[in-house]
Parts: C-alpha cells; sequence; structure tokens
C-alpha cells in the first residue's frame, strides 16, 4: 500500500487501505483528502485536465464544506491554471517529498489501525539517541573535555551517529 501511494497510485491504495482496513479512511480524513489528492495531481500532471475536474467535483468538492481543506483545495485546484504543473508557485504538491510524506502517513495510521507500533525499533533507537545526543549537548557540553566532546558529538570513534550507522 505504501508503495502505491508512494508511486501516485492513490487510488489503489485507498482500495487496499479499505480492504486492510476498513473504516480507516472515514475516521481520518486528513489522510483521505491527502490521498485523494494525490490522485488529482497525478491527473493533472497527465495533462488529464478534464478528468481532474471531474474527480475533483466528485471527490474533492465535499472536502470544502471544511474550512480548513479550502486553503489546500485553492493551491491543488490553482495547478490546472499551469500549462506546465511543475513550474508553479505550488510544485510542491507534485513533489516526491509531498508524496513520500503522505505515503508514510498511511502507512503509520495503517500501523496503528492494525494495534502494530507504528516506529520500527530502528527508528525508535534512532530518535532515543537523538534527543539523548541533544540533551547531552545542551547540558553536559561545557563539562565535558573538549576532546570527548569532539568524539562522541561528531562521530568520532565514540560517536553515537558511528555507531548507529554500523548498526543499520
Amino acid at each position: 500500500i505504501y508503495q502505491f501511494a508512494l508511486e501516485g497510485n492513490a487510488l489503489k491504495a485507498i482500495e487496499l487501505t479499505e480492504q486492510l482496513a476498513t473504516n480507516l479512511l472515514e475516521k481520518n480524513k486528513d489522510l483521505h483528502f491527502d490521498l485523494l489528492s494525490l490522485h488529482f495531481v497525478e491527473l493533472v500532471c497527465s495533462r488529464k485536465c478534464t478528468e481532474a475536474l471531474e474527480f475533483a467535483q466528485m471527490k474533492l468538492t465535499p472536502f470544502g464544506k471544511e474550512q480548513k481543506y479550502v486553503e489546500k483545495l485553492e493551491d491543488f485546484m490553482a495547478l490546472l491554471a499551469y500549462e506546465e504543473p511543475e513550474k508553479s508557485p505550488m510544485f510542491h504538491l507534485l513533489s516526491l517529498e509531498y508524496r513520500q510524506h503522505v505515503a508514510e502517513s498511511l502507512n503509520r495510521a495503517i500501523l496503528a489501525h492494525g494495534n502494530h507500533p507504528t516506529y520500527t525499533a530502528m527508528e525508535r533507537l534512532i530518535q532515543q539517541t537523538t534527543v539523548v545526543r541533544q540533551c547531552l549537548n545542551q547540558e553536559h557540553a561545557k563539562s565535558l573535555p573538549a576532546s570527548l566532546c569532539k568524539g562522541v558529538f561528531e562521530g568520532g570513534p565514540l560517536g553515537v551517529h558511528q555507531n548507529v550507522h554500523l548498526f543499520l
């Protein structure tokens, strides 16, 4: 499902999500909107503007009843005004980073829906390591010898990042 969303095949990701995690998208309107928007973007990028407008009227217009979606809808609809949407001020909506953000949100929502951890053990380890590093930097950097700080905080022989990378 993650891969379909990442590749821009949002309708397939929606279909599989509904099969795997019934009612998830009904309960998570933001995620549902993001997935539908991905499909809209794919239609615009494929120069299927009429189909994109019809899709927006059927699937995206209901979101316009809520103020928090109005600005987003305006941004997505503005893509239609450009012959080359990738050169528009809303080009970020076409980016891999945006699709990746939506795919990751979907993945985490599916995992949470199935009562599974939303972060892998490795992700939690890296998050915890980052927090510890920040705390040590802020609170103890002045009290530690400069040579030790350099080794620990900059990935030297004792470096946290080096150990994490070795683990990966």
